[in-house]
């Protein structure tokens, strides 16, 4: 019943990566979701699964992130694929530049992420506050703390 009508949904159909790109979640999370039951799906002839847009948007209200008549942009330009797999979108809320580097704050739904990168690079990307952006997170440590009590 719910394919059915989602299938009739004259909104556009996402791929799970698409989808996955417009929640700010990676692919694999996204799969995990479908296999659980968590996201509506239709299918395709081929086997393949579909999210309406409809689907995505009360993902975004369930989360509290639900964009107010503003479509989520897709990126282009020079960034065609990346292997990294922790790519967070988010905008940019916050440029500072001092010297040879430079302080980037990004938004990323209610968290907030900071990365310090070369003054260079911001002149490069021209990032502006209010921009898109995409924080790509490659690292091989990883810390772990606790909030205070």
């Amino acid at each position: 019943m719910i394919q059915y009508e989602m299938a009739n949904d004259s909104r556009r159909l996402l791929t799970p990566r698409a989808a996955a790109g417009r929640l700010g979640v990676s692919y694999s999370t996204f799969k995990q979701w479908i296999y659980k039951g968590s996201v509506r799906t239709v299918r395709t002839s081929g086997g393949h699964h579909r999210i309406a847009e409809s689907e995505v948007e009360r993902l975004l209200s369930a989360a509290g992130r639900a964009p107010k008549g503003r479509p989520t942009r897709q990126f282009s330009g020079v960034l065609v694929s990346l292997s990294g797999r922790n790519q967070l979108r988010g905008i940019v809320e916050e440029v500072r530049v001092e010297g040879l580097l430079a302080q980037v704050r990004l938004r990323i739904g209610e968290q907030r992420l900071t990365a310090v990168i070369t003054r260079d690079a911001i002149e490069a990307l021209k990032l502006k506050r209010g921009q898109p952006a995409l924080a790509v997170i490659k690292s091989t440590e990883v810390m772990i703390g606790l909030e205070s009590a």
